[in-house]
């Protein structure tokens, strides 16, 4: 079982081993959850850049060039 202590500031090293373990490295956020048993669990919130991809979609979709040159078109005409 890893150990660590905690220090005045109130701050604990998270053991090599299960920094390992999780994934963890230096930046990397974690969260704390205390239990109603009391057990505390700490889980790893940083996630990979690629694992949000899709999760926001477009409002709108793209412009065609053939609409962006009759815009141009348009306004160019009305000057």
């Amino acid at each position: 079982m890893a150990e660590s202590t905690l220090t005045s500031k109130g701050q604990i090293t998270i053991p090599k081993q299960v920094r390992d373990a999780l994934g963890l490295e230096a930046g990397d956020r974690v969260s704390f959850r205390v239990r109603e048993d009391g057990v505390v669990e700490m889980v790893p919130e940083t996630l990979d850049v690629m694992a949000l991809f899709g999760v926001v979609k477009p409002k709108k979709k793209g412009v065609s060039l053939e609409d962006m040159e009759e815009a141009i078109s348009k306004e160019a005409s009305g000057r």
